[in-house]
Formats: C-alpha cells, sequence, structure tokens
C-alpha cells in the first residue's frame, strides 16, 4: 500500500470551522496525517479510493466507556443503577480475572472500531491487580484503536485483595505511567478515573486527584448521578481544595444544581453525557442542553457495555432527540407545535467528535479533518437501504446511520476496518475470547450459590449514603493545600 492515500469524491464533514463541508470533496492521507483537504486534488503516486456517494468524517470520539464489561453484554438491560452496582461492582467485578478484563478490552475495542469509534476514554475500574491493568492495556493495544487508558482506582471487594492500602493503586498507576504510558503522543495515553465521591474517606479523594496531577494525565469521574445521595456529589468539597480543573472530564452530572454545573464551567471542566444509560437507570435528564447554555462544550459515551450500545449513532440521536423533547414540551404544555427546531444534526455530530476530542485534551491531535492532524478517518455509506439515497447526508448520518453503513475506518492513516470488515482480525477467536470471559464470570457466580443480582440488603441505601455523608462532611475538617 502507498504512503499517501487519497479519499476522492465523498461529502466531506471536516468538522473544521474554517473548511466547513465539501460536498464533494477529496481528502490525502499522508504517512498518517491528514495533509489536505479541497474540493479537488491533483496528487500523483497515491492510492485513490472512490467514496462517492459516502460521507467522509472524522471517527467518531467517545469519552466514557466501560469497555472491560463488553462479555457481559445485557445483563444490566433491566438493572437500575442501584442494580448495576450491586450486579456489576459488588459481583461481576470481583470474580473477574486478567484473561477475562483483557477480553473485555480487546473485543469492547474492536467492536468500536467497527461503528467508527477511533478513540474512547476507556474508563477501566476493574484493577483488581497489577494483572489486571497490564492485561487492559493490552487489550487496547492489540486492538489498535486509538485510547485513553484511565486507571480506575475504585476498589472491587475481593476475599485476598491485591491491594491491601489504597496508597498501592496510586503506586500501581504511576507505575503504568512510568513504565508503558510515558509519552502523551502514542496511539494508546495515560489518564486516572477517580472512585466516586463519597465512597472513600475524603484524604484518599484527594490523594486520587492530586495523583492525576502528579502523573500530569487527565482524569474522569463519575459525577452526580444518584439522586436522594451525597454518593456522586461533592463538587463543592474539590472546588473548596482547588481540585477542579480543566483536566477533568464530569461523567453524566444529571442532579447537579445550577451552582454547581456553573462550578463546573468556571473551572473548564469537561462533561460526558450518556444519554442511553442514564434515561434508562434513573439517572434524569442528560445536560447537554444545560452545558450548552453555559458556554461548555458536552460530549458523549456509551458508557456500560454490559447495557446498551457501544455506538455513537445511538447516543447521538437519543442525545439530539431528548432535547429536542425537553424544548418542545415547553410548547405542548401551552397546547402549541414548536415553530422550529433549535438544535441540529451538526450540533449531535460536534458532541461525538470534535468536542469529545476538546474533553480529552486531544483536540490539537484528533476530532476534525484539518490538516496536520492525525487521520482518524470514517467512511459512512455504501449499499445499504437505511441510507439511500442520502438526499441530505448529514441528516441521514445523524437521524439513519447506525454501524452496519461504516464502510471504512482509519486510525492513524492505517485502516482497521476497509469494504466493511475489519482488518487482520479473527472475529471467531474474538467471539470466543468474550464468550470464555463471559461463561467463567457468570459461571464462577452462579457455581458458588449466589444469585448475579443479590436482594438488597436491608438499610443498604441508609448505610451507604451515611457514610458518603460523612465522607464528604470531613472534607471541609481537612487542611487546604498551598
Amino acid at each position: 500500500m502507498s504512503e499517501r492515500l487519497l479519499l476522492r469524491g465523498g461529502y466531506v464533514l471536516t468538522m473544521d470551522e474554517r473548511l466547513g463541508e465539501l460536498p464533494g470533496g477529496d481528502v490525502l492521507i499522508e504517512r498518517g496525517v491528514v495533509s489536505a483537504v479541497a474540493a479537488r486534488l491533483e496528487v500523483e503516486d497515491a492510492e485513490i479510493l472512490d467514496v462517492s456517494g459516502h460521507v467522509v468524517m472524522p471517527g467518531f470520539i467517545d469519552t466514557h466507556r466501560h469497555t472491560w464489561q463488553t462479555p457481559f453484554r445485557g445483563v444490566c438491560a433491566d438493572w437500575t443503577l442501584e442494580d448495576y452496582f450491586r450486579g456489576i461492582r459488588m459481583s461481576i467485578s470481583p470474580n473477574c480475572a486478567a484473561e477475562d478484563v483483557y477480553a473485555g478490552n480487546y473485543v469492547g475495542a474492536l467492536e468500536a472500531l467497527e461503528a467508527g469509534v477511533t478513540t474512547i476514554l476507556d474508563f477501566s475500574h476493574c484493577n483488581n491487580t497489577p494483572e489486571h491493568a497490564d492485561a487492559a492495556l493490552q487489550g487496547l493495544r492489540d486492538a489498535g484503536i486509538r485510547a485513553m487508558f484511565a486507571y480506575g482506582y475504585y476498589p472491587a471487594p475481593g476475599a485476598e485483595p491485591a491491594f491491601t492500602e489504597h496508597a498501592q493503586r496510586l503506586a500501581d498507576a504511576r507505575r503504568i505511567r512510568e513504565q508503558e504510558l510515558s509519552s502523551d503522543d502514542g496511539l494508546v495515553t495515560m489518564g486516572v478515573a477517580l472512585t466516586e465521591l463519597g465512597l472513600l474517606p475524603f484524604e484518599q479523594t484527594i490523594a486520587e486527584a492530586r495523583s492525576a496531577r502528579e502523573l500530569a494525565v487527565p482524569s474522569v469521574l463519575h459525577t452526580a448521578c444518584n439522586w436522594g445521595s451525597p454518593v456522586t456529589g461533592g463538587i463543592p468539597e474539590l472546588d473548596h481544595h482547588g481540585l477542579l480543573g480543566a483536566e477533568q472530564v464530569h461523567v453524566h452530572c444529571n442532579t447537579l444544581d445550577e451552582r454547581d454545573l456553573r462550578r463546573l464551567a468556571e473551572n473548564d471542566c469537561k462533561v460526558s453525557s450518556s444519554p442511553e444509560t442514564e434515561i434508562q437507570m434513573g439517572m434524569g435528564h442528560p445536560v447537554i442542553r444545560r452545558a450548552l447554555e453555559l458556554g461548555m462544550r458536552p460530549s458523549l459515551s456509551c458508557d456500560v457495555m454490559s447495557s446498551n450500545s457501544g455506538d455513537m449513532f445511538s447516543q447521538m440521536r437519543i442525545g439530539l432527540q431528548f432535547e429536542r423533547c425537553m424544548r418542545n414540551d415547553a410548547f405542548n404544555a401551552r397546547n402549541l407545535m414548536p415553530d422550529a427546531l433549535d438544535l441540529t444534526v451538526r450540533d449531535a455530530l460536534r458532541w461525538g467528535t470534535a468536542n469529545g476530542a476538546h474533553a480529552m485534551g486531544l483536540e490539537h491531535r484528533i476530532g476534525s479533518l484539518t490538516p496536520g492532524k492525525q487521520a482518524d478517518v470514517v467512511v459512512v455509506g455504501g449499499r445499504r437501504l437505511n441510507m439511500a439515497p442520502m438526499a441530505d447526508p448529514v441528516g441521514c448520518l445523524v437521524a439513519q446511520a447506525n454501524p452496519s453503513n461504516v464502510r471504512h475506518v482509519l486510525v492513524s492513516g492505517r485502516f482497521v476496518k476497509r469494504d466493511g470488515e475489519l482488518v487482520d482480525v479473527d472475529i471467531d477467536h474474538a467471539i470466543g475470547l468474550a464468550r470464555t470471559a463471559s461463561d467463567r464470570v457468570l459461571g464462577a457466580i452462579t457455581a458458588g450459590g449466589q444469585p448475579l443480582l443479590a436482594p438488597v440488603p436491608d438499610g443498604f441505601a441508609d448505610l451507604i449514603n451515611t457514610m458518603g455523608a460523612q465522607h464528604l462532611a470531613r472534607a471541609w475538617a481537612i487542611e487546604v493545600a498551598a
């Protein structure tokens, strides 16, 4: 294959405000980088791929995915957030071996690539041992996806935990940073995923947040998604200790009042919305429009692979139509119809691409088809009835496309999917890995005589809420670092 690739004649959605859209344009890729975009490029010594009748766009960017849960598809489909916490965090996670985490990350990353998701923020919170963290990272690398491996500090309960002290988890993240992910320019880079605020003594929360800054990596955390509970709260407490910042991605944020959401905006924090999960699990309304009104740039995420879809088409559609519905309700309440829709399919596309790059601190490298950026490119279209004809290519892409319409995918200029098929991937082997992990983990739970979703212990919610309130109250008694 030539080191130069010309994508010819597609409907080019650059997601670059200066370049705009080219109804019939060319994109030149050289040595893994977008080198030119124009209505017509005359190029020699390049492979030319005719993509007329297709949309050419930057790859989708998912800013929060629990990729390790891929082998457990569908188990959470009828679960609330509390069910999820008990079933996944307290039952499935402790029973996962390192090879199960590898299978989840490898197969889950392939699923993302097949759907045109070229970058994921992998919220990896099944690091039961150092070997689990190594396996999770290797799964991402073997799949060939661009990813931020966010080392999760959450301590899954276990009879004989490998990490007996909180500091050991921080030290293991430092090991990964120093030995595996010291560069910020690689295909896989480093981040950390904080334990939900309120679940740990606040001194440990401070240590987790500071570890991200000491390692000079972004951080991600589940924020304000648990109604009637202090757990996942803590924004005033973080602000009090100077621990809010531009390098943070706050996921969900559904229960935040206006003051605390504004705190995030004022500190240039980033927001990731997972519309499909939030609506299902009772987390509340996605905060996309609220974030926009505060001048923020909301991004989108697929969240739990044990519950819902792993493609960004679904998240764009659900997020967009939800926000439209909420606005239209105000008209309907007055027995009126809306006169216009103020959020468009192009807005949704921005949430799933450029805004994701911005949230992850990667806007200088990806998120648009800007010359000089990495060539993470997706070509959508082909001979599928759901997209034929594309009378309005952008409307068709956002409102009607699905992963089967993703024809070609390139990551850093390398084909990972071509002509509708993943490149150099043994699909049967991948499925076998995921099936083996699923059978082993779920089988171990049932063989031990335990239901996957055990009954709620009496007083469980009160216990968690009391503990959370105590941990957050402690924040105000801790001296603020200079």
